[in-house]
Order: C-alpha cells, then sequence, then structure tokens
C-alpha cells in the first residue's frame, strides 16, 4: 500500500526528511529493522511520486541519501529483502537468460501510414461488433464504438507479471508467446515498481515500453563518443541493447524509463481499457500523459477524431522526450475486443497509424567532441534521428572547426543531413537557424579538452587536444595502434579486446599491457585459459620489438612505419632518436621521409611531459633493439619475412631486425608479396591462414636458420 499523506507523521522520512544519521554502533538490531521498514515504505513512496506522479517531494540529495542510508543498514544488519528497492541497483552478471513463456500472447500490430487504411480498420470493427446482436455494448450505432488513443513507442516491449503487488518478472516480446526473463535488469529500472501500491488486484500482467528518454540519450552517446566508443544509432537501439545486458550494474547505470500501456491479464479486470489506464497510476504505473479519447461526442466518427489526434501527435512529435513513430488506436470496450478476436501475427482490435518517416532534414540537439588517436578534435552533430537512405542516422560530422563556421551550424540549427560514399553522414548545409541563434551564428569548440581537461589548440583547420597518451580518450585509440599491424602486431590485442580490457579497469595506460596478469583475464566475459596464455605470450615476445616497430608504436603523428625505418637506420637506437627530437629537431630533416613539419611534429610529441611519462613507463617492460645497418650486406635482398609467435634461440625482434640488416624486408602482415612466415612458439592463426590463402611458404626456426645459413648470414 502507499503512503497516504495522513500517514506521513508516522514515517519521518516521507516529508522533510533528516539526511543525518546515528551511527551504526548506536543502534540496535531491532531499531535498524524499524529504521529499514520505514526507510523501504518512504523510498517506494517517493519513487511512485517522482515517476507516476511527476511531483517529487524530496530532493534529489536527500532522496541519495536515504538510499544509501537503507542500503548501509541492510548490509550492516543482513536485512536485504527481494522486495526491498535496493535491489534494483544490479548484481552478479548473468551467464544467459531464461526463456519465459507469457501469460498471453504479446502479438504486434496492424499499421499503415495512410488514413484510408484506418477508416477501413474502422469498418471492419464496426462490422464485427456493430451488427445487431453481436454486443450489448455496440449495438450497431457506429457512434458507439469508441477508441483510446496512444502514442506509438518506439522503445522495447516487455511483459511484467506481479503477484500479491509484487514483481515477480520482466520478460521481453521475444517472438510473441515467449521472451527472455529480464527481470533482475528491469528491476534496476527506477520507473519499474517492485511493489504495486493502492487496491491493486491478486495477479496482474501488464505490458510496457522501455525506452530511452531522448535528451538521455542524447548525453549517453555523448559520454560514448568522448570515451571513444561507438554510439548507438538510435534510442531504440540504445533501449535494446542495454535491457539485454548480461550485468545488470550495467543496466543500472543507463537512464531507462517505461510506460505501461495495456492489461495482458489480470484477477480483477475492468470494463474499458481507460478504466485499466486510469487504475495503473493508482497502482505505482507510469502511463502516457498524451493518451486521448475518441468517443464520437462532438457529432463526428470516432476514427475521425483518431485520425486528427495522429496529426496533432505529428505536430508536437519533436518536442516529445521520446520517441515515437506513430499513434495507435484501441478499441476501448473489453468485450468488444474478445468479440473481435485475433490473427496469427495481430490482434483485431488495435490499428497503427504511422508517422511518415523523417527525410534528411532534422534538427541539431547537440555538439559531442571526439578525440582521436593523434589527439585530432572531430566535432560531432548529434541529431533528432533522422531517415537518409534508408538507414536512420542520429549522429553527423561536422569534420572540423574551420568547416563549422564556413557553414555556420550550431546547436539549435535544422541542417541537411547526407551520407558521404553512402556509408558517412555529414552536415550539408543549415536549412534553418535555430530560434535562439543569431543568424551567421556557429558552434565553438571548448578551450579545454572535454575528457582530460588538457588544452585544445588550433593548427590550421584542425583542432588537437594537447593531452597526448594521458587522456583517455586518446588511450584506447593509442593502445589499439600499439598492438596494430602499424605497431607491434600483438595479436589478440583487436578493438573489441582492448574496449574490454579498458571498460574493466584493467589497462589505463600502454605500459599496463605488460603487467596484465593471467587471473585478471579469467575473471573476464568471454576468456579462458588458452586465449588468456596466448596473449601474455605475444605481449611476453614483444618486450625487445626492432626500433622501428616500436618507434611506429607510439603513435608519433606522421610517423608511420615507413618514417619509422628510416629514423631507426639513420640513429639506431631510440635514446639517440628521442634525444635528437628534444634537442636538436632539425637533424630530423636529413632523414628521408621527414621535412621540417614532420620534424616539428616529432619534437613536440617527445618534448611532451605527459607522453614522456607514458613513454619512460612503457621503457620499464620495454627494451628497443639497436639497429646497426653498418654489419648487414645484401644476401637477402629482394625477400620479404613475416614472423610469428616466439623464437627460441633469438627474439622476433632480433630476427626482424637481422633480416632487413641483409637486405630483405620484415612486415607485420601476410600478403602475396611474403616470400617466407617464420613460425615459433604460440603462432597467431591468422597469419597461417593468410599464408595457405596466398600460397606464402610456411617454415620453423630451424628451417630459417637453414636459408640463413645457404644465404651465409651469421645469427650467432
Amino acid at each position: 500500500m502507499s503512503l497516504a499523506d495522513e500517514d506521513a507523521d508516522d514515517n519521518p522520512y516521507l516529508r522533510d526528511p533528516p539526511t543525518e544519521f546515528d551511527p551504526l554502533e548506536e543502534i540496535s538490531t531491532d531499531e535498524a529493522r524499524e529504521q529499514v521498514g520505514l526507510l523501504r515504505d518512504a523510498i517506494r513512496e517517493h519513487d511512485r511520486r517522482y515517476y507516476v506522479e511527476n511531483d517529487p517531494i524530496v530532493a534529489d540529495r536527500t532522496y541519495d541519501a536515504l538510499f544509501a542510508r537503507l542500503r548501509e543498514l541492510e548490509g550492516a544488519f543482513d536485512l536485504d529483502h527481494p522486495d526491498s528497492p535496493t535491489r534494483g541497483v544490479g548484481g552478479q552478471p548473468l551467464e544467459e537468460f531464461e526463456t519465459v513463456e507469457h501469460v498471453a500472447p504479446m502479438l504486434s500490430i496492424d499499421q499503415s501510414g495512410d488514413a484510408e487504411d484506418v477508416r477501413e480498420f474502422d469498418e471492419r470493427v464496426r462490422r464485427a461488433v456493430g451488427d445487431e446482436g453481436a454486443s450489448e455494448r455496440a449495438s450497431g450505432n457506429a457512434g458507439e464504438i469508441e477508441y483510446v488513443c496512444e502514442p506509438k513507442f518506439d522503445g522495447v516491449s516487455m511483459e511484467f507479471v506481479y503477484e500479491e503487488g509484487r514483481l515477480e518478472r520482466a520478460v521481453t516480446r521475444g517472438d510473441g508467446h515467449e521472451g527472455d526473463d529480464v527481470t533482475r535488469n528491469a528491476r534496476t529500472i527506477g520507473s519499474v515498481p517492485q511493489t504495486l501500491h493502492g487496491d491493486y488486484p491478486d495477479f496482474l500482467a501488464v505490458r510496457g515500453e522501455v525506452y530511452m528518454p531522448k535528451d538521455a540519450f542524447q548525453a549517453h552517446n555523448r559520454e560514448r563518443i568522448e570515451r571513444g566508443e561507438e554510439p548507438f544509432a538510435n534510442p531504440r537501439n540504445a533501449t535494446a541493447g542495454t535491457i539485454r545486458q548480461l550485468d545488470p550494474s550495467v543496466v543500472a547505470e543507463r537512464p531507462l524509463e517505461v510506460f505501461y500501456f495495456d492489461v495482458l491479464d489480470s484477477s480483477d479486470g475492468a470494463d474499458t481499457h481507460r478504466e485499466e489506464l486510469e487504475r495503473f497510476p493508482e497502482w505505482g504505473l507510469r502511463v502516457n500523459d498524451r493518451v486521448e479519447v475518441a468517443d464520437g461526442a462532438d457529432d463526428r466518427p470516432a476514427v475521425e477524431e483518431a485520425i486528427d489526434y495522429r496529426d496533432r501527435l505529428l505536430d508536437v512529435r519533436d518536442d516529445l522526450n521520446y520517441e515515437i513513430d506513430g499513434t495507435v488506436i484501441k478499441v476501448d470496450d473489453r468485450e468488444a475486443r474478445e468479440e473481435l478476436g485475433r490473427t496469427a501475427r495481430h490482434d483485431r482490435y488495435a490499428f497503427a497509424y504511422k508517422f511518415p518517416a523523417r527525410a534528411e532534414v532534422t534538427p541539431i540537439v547537440d555538439v559531442a567532441i571526439q578525440i582521436g588517436r593523434t589527439g585530432r578534435v572531430t566535432p560531432v552533430a548529434l541529431l533528432e534521428p533522422v531517415d537518409v537512405g534508408g538507414v536512420t542516422v542520429s549522429r553527423a560530422s561536422l569534420h572540423n572547426p574551420e568547416e563549422i563556421a564556413a557553414k555556420n551550424v550550431d546547436v539549435g540549427d535544422t541542417v541537411r543531413v547526407q551520407r558521404a560514399g553512402d556509408v558517412i553522414p555529414y552536415v550539408e548545409e543549415v536549412v534553418e537557424k535555430g530560434a535562439e541563434n543569431e543568424p551567421g551564428s556557429y558552434y565553438e569548440l571548448p578551450d579545454h579538452c572535454p575528457v582530460c581537461g588538457s588544452a585544445i589548440e588550433r593548427d590550421g583547420p584542425m583542432a588537437y587536444c594537447t593531452g597526448g597518451l594521458a587522456c583517455d580518450a586518446q588511450l584506447r585509440r593509442s593502445i589499439e595502434y600499439y598492438a596494430s599491424d602499424d605497431g607491434l602486431d600483438l595479436e589478440g590485442l583487436g578493438e573489441k579486446t582492448v574496449r574490454q580490457l579498458v571498460e574493466e579497469g584493467l589497462l589505463e595506460s600502454i605500459a599496463d599491457l605488460y603487467e596484465l596478469e593471467s587471473e585478471s583475464l579469467l575473471a573476464l566475459e568471454g576468456w579462458g585459459e588458452t586465449s588468456a596464455e596466448n596473449l601474455l605470450s605475444e605481449l611476453d615476445s614483444a618486450r625487445e620489438p626492432p626500433l622501428p616497430d616500436f618507434l611506429s608504436a607510439l603513435g608519433v603523428p606522421h610517423v608511420g612505419p615507413a618514417t619509422a625505418r628510416e629514423l631507426a637506420r639513420e640513429f639506431g637506437t631510440f635514446e639517440a632518436i628521442r634525444g635528437t627530437a628534444e634537442s636538436e629537431p632539425e637533424r630530423l630533416e636529413g632523414v628521408d621521409e621527414v621535412g621540417e613539419t614532420v620534424a616539428e611534429t616529432i619534437h613536440d610529441f617527445f618534448a611532451s611531459e605527459a607522453n614522456a611519462e607514458a613513454v619512460d613507463a612503457i621503457l620499464e617492460h620495454v627494451s628497443p633493439q639497436e639497429v646497426d645497418v653498418e654489419e648487414g650486406g645484401d644476401e637477402l635482398e629482394g625477400l620479404t619475412f613475416v614472423f610469428t609467435g616466439s623464437l627460441e634461440g633469438m627474439t622476433r625482434g632480433d630476427a626482424q631486425e637481422l633480416v632487413e640488416a641483409h637486405g630483405a624486408n620484415a612486415t607485420s602482415s601476410v600478403s602475396g608479396n611474403t616470400d617466407y612466415l617464420v613460425v615459433g612458439d604460440n603462432p597467431g592463426q591468422t597469419k597461417r591462414d593468410d599464408a595457405a590463402e596466398n600460397d606464402v611458404p610456411i617454415v620453423d626456426e630451424e628451417a630459417f636458420r637453414e636459408l640463413l645459413g645457404e644465404r651465409e648470414v651469421g645469427f650467432e
């Protein structure tokens, strides 16, 4: 039962509650149990007033203090309970979801964007339930067919089952007959009551739509972009991806809400749909405030009122804080619904009148700042989702500050969006300036990186974050590049793996790669002993990398594999390259592939204090090999080698340096130009597959040594 206003005096945590509490050691178990009961009742009421009534009576900070106290008491006095509001903050990850049958079919809805199809639906309804004697409540007078009109939410439909007022399960729609049991995830959503309020039925199964509010979606996407993660395409995708997370704590961190809109089954049914919706708030179930009844009271057919409702909702669509793609028109009378029945796919009592898709023109809601591996700043427009060439687009590149100024693009402007090469969305032009924007106004980049706080500096039309490797946004991309083909070619460290290791807190710098432990990896989802051992072995074999590979892997702007090789041949050691870059950058200009601009970029990279600390940390684990080209020759000229796995008699870096010193090429990936793939212990499967595909000979270390001997290349 809910806390009535007259009971407020009996619960000190309802109105003007205290936020300072007695220390735990000063209260007894009985006092703790009483306080826990009062806190639970009060928090449930605060939830109802916040989510259902939209009329909170305490500040967010006060609510947080009450919630923290309840969690503290439950933990200290072992008073946990499945119905407690604190059970909604997550728990241990699940291995998989259980499939559960629905209490009643959750069918789809017949739909169309044509008003004539809506009128035909109305005619079918009147023919079925309007004939004489077919129904006492629909006696053949078209005016007595009444409809409930609701927004058609673009979210994830779910079944919520309550027994004796307690949430027993929450199930995704699935195939309409059974779905995934996501109860633990649903408990983390604030607008899902754990227990019902008021005079609720003993058994209740309701259908609701889980969604992510548009402002929360844009904020969440902005955070993802600034963390270097791929943003969600639209709120529905974000919702669907969230509700099926195996880790409830992830769901708890994401901003989901629910609207309830139908009764699937109940031990105390109502005569009409509108009566059901009126009861929902009394039970703590949140309903949408845009629901209307089309009853033909104005001497107009109810169906015409329903069509008007859709048109009016279309006009305010962009002002709503949730995505809708049309309206749903439902027969109000429950008995008439049963007479109408259903097909194998949809109920005959309801029809969805769809909106036309937004096409190419849409407003900019916000601008997110994306930081690349080299620190380059790319502004990204966050849009109201729009259809562009059959694809829903919710973000578009603004390229750089100079282009923003040239197009006078600002937040709030309505813009035309195109897709370059049918792939990358970009803002083509401003169609209409925002109401609060001056003509010619445009978005200006912040002065500091939103991720690390370092200064953002302009370089011609571009802008860059000066944080370097100390910037978290650059960290993941830097690690990915460090492990890539242009870096140290570390197999098993692709984008997905790096993202997982960073998100789990195992990598906060490139140097952390070399401190990974098997136990930490095995505790992660998707890892087994073999994959963990392979990765650690791969990292071990890369502790003495070839100098060119290491130099390229650091991600110095403009220093790719070719430039790194020339620098290595010129200076021989990493220390010499670094020292020259810091104190005599003009000497770099004498190296092939290096001009004045590149020399200055290399100097700036190594002169950065943050970069220096990051590089020093890596060097505690890594010793780049020296290059001495004078001792080499041309014995292996014209040959190209690729190495994988760990060699017994020499490091993989030694082998690469050796063949290069004698005229051969050592590349990181197998292609049709490769002459030999040299395979050591724990080799990567990808390179072997590529060798087989390109008919490249695969040789072990013994055969490699024999080849060197035949060419009179010393290797001891």
